[in-house]
């Protein structure tokens, strides 16, 4: 699409990194970009500009990997970058642009006086203090302490509207209500789009945020537009990217394109069968986590010890486990068999699927359902990004992760986890170590071939 310049200015919104292999090759490029040409490109930070999200999603691996030894002070003097990388930008006065969304309470002229570089990371809200630490002048309620010395956070109000707009996504339904699938933000409606650009004179919100199988899409009456730029997102060939052109008087233009040429020729049905493999085999990780609960459900269900539900059975105990709102029976053909009478085999919705397990089932599918958190914590822990993290370091990672969750671990069980997690008996576990307790094994259908994915 050409260099920037005053005729053709450039906005980003956000996620430059986890998003591949070569996320800080992505990321020098735009910001060499923006040395180049101050005026002519902007860069809106998305809900991946977080050292905790880089945490979860690799990008802080790829650094540690790549820069072995200024790996943790290019880290450090990111995470103070991203506090500082606006969190929106209006085009013309008309057309607001942000990476995620909005809310009811979205109020712009408020996020325009946010002291955002306060914002360390979403994904840590303001802590609540003694009174008499806060200067009442500021109206301030949460504060770090760091080596004696007080820094002031964000408002809890401050945070909350940049976590909508970072986070949020539309839906067809009228109203805003919580963004359960992604635990932050919101979902809004086009009731909410429409008083919230009304409320700010503008004409058109446009965000990203969502993959998209044409690379961008159209809703909320024209008001609202998601475009995701990233093509083969989930896999090759899974989706096209795309980006938009404005220009002032004349509708959004949309380019559409994928990276590789082979993939260029693929049929929606087939991008569509793509998509749906790596959903459904999401949605089988999160099954195998919760098994023991899940087998407790369908046992319940099975009074007569037959080894078989019937469809509405299977259904409800799905749905009553996993609480995640899903057309169980359109999904059943890819998760269960089914008798000629219709009738589930409850227990092949594990067939296919199976943790590689160093310890007791319960602890594991424990272990793999917070496997995110567990390597936040893990990193946490390992503070000098040495990769290796004590026996004793290890039983404190435990006692973090059981003050933040209503799941309690015997000792005993720790202690056990961590003399099988030590596979060569050092007294200390690494990282591929520690990864080996989330190994799940993904049989193929049409084949004897099995492979292994790790969180």
């Amino acid at each position: 699409n050409g260099l920037p310049s005053g005729s053709n200015p450039y906005v980003f919104n956000g996620d430059f990194v986890d998003r591949g292999k070569n996320s800080i090759e992505i990321l020098m490029i735009l910001f060499v970009s923006f040395l180049v040409y101050p005026n002519d490109l902007h860069l809106n930070r998305g809900n991946h500009e977080d050292f905790m999200m880089n945490l979860r999603y690799g990008f802080t691996k790829e650094i540690l990997h790549k820069y072995k030894i200024h790996g943790k002070k290019i880290l450090q003097v990111l995470e103070d970058v991203y506090t500082w990388l606006p969190i929106g930008t209006i085009i013309d006065n008309e057309i607001l642009v942000i990476h995620g969304g909005i809310s009811e309470s979205t109020d712009l002229n408020l996020l325009h006086q946010v002291e955002r570089h306060k914002m360390k990371s979403v994904l840590m809200p303001p802590v609540t203090i003694d009174e008499d630490l806060v200067d009442p002048k500021k109206n301030k309620i949460g504060t770090t302490i760091k080596n004696g010395c007080i820094s002031e956070q964000l408002t809890k109000r401050e945070w909350e509207q940049v976590v909508d707009i970072l986070w949020s996504d539309p839906r067809g339904k009228r109203g805003c209500f919580p963004n359960t699938s992604r635990g932050g933000g919101c979902y809004f409606g086009p009731d909410i789009t429409s008083k919230i650009l009304n409320k700010h004179q503008l004409k058109l919100l446009v965000r990203s945020h969502e993959c998209k199988p044409e690379g961008y899409e159209i809703c909320h009456d024209g008001k609202v537009i998601t475009v995701f730029s990233a093509s083969n997102y989930y896999e090759e060939g899974s989706n096209r990217g795309a980006y938009i052109r404005l220009a002032s008087g004349t509708p959004p233009r949309f380019f559409q394109y994928r990276v590789t040429k082979t993939t260029c020729a693929r049929p929606l049905y087939q991008r569509v069968r793509i998509m749906e493999s790596s959903a459904i085999r999401i949605l089988k990780e999160r099954m195998i986590s919760r098994k023991t609960d899940l087998v407790c459900a369908f046992q319940l269900q099975d009074r007569n010890k037959s080894g078989k539900l019937s469809m509405s059975q299977w259904a409800f105990s799905m749905e009553n486990v996993l609480g995640l709102n899903l057309p169980w029976r359109s999904l059943s053909s890819h998760l269960v068999k089914t008798d000629a009478d219709g009738n589930i085999d409850y227990m092949s919705s594990f067939q296919d699927i199976h943790i590689i397990k160093p310890a007791h089932s319960t602890l594991i599918e424990i272990l793999y359902r917070y496997r995110t958190d567990l390597q936040i914590i893990y990193n946490i822990i390992d503070s000098d990004h040495s990769g290796l993290v004590s026996i004793e370091e290890f039983r404190s990672m435990w006692k973090l992760f059981n003050s933040h969750y209503s799941v309690h671990i015997e000792d005993s069980q720790v202690d056990q986890l961590a003399e099988r997690m030590d596979l060569n008996k050092d007294g200390s576990i690494d990282f591929n170590e520690f990864l080996k307790a989330f190994y799940v094994v993904h049989k193929l259908d049409k084949s004897n071939i099995s492979e292994s994915s790790t969180a």
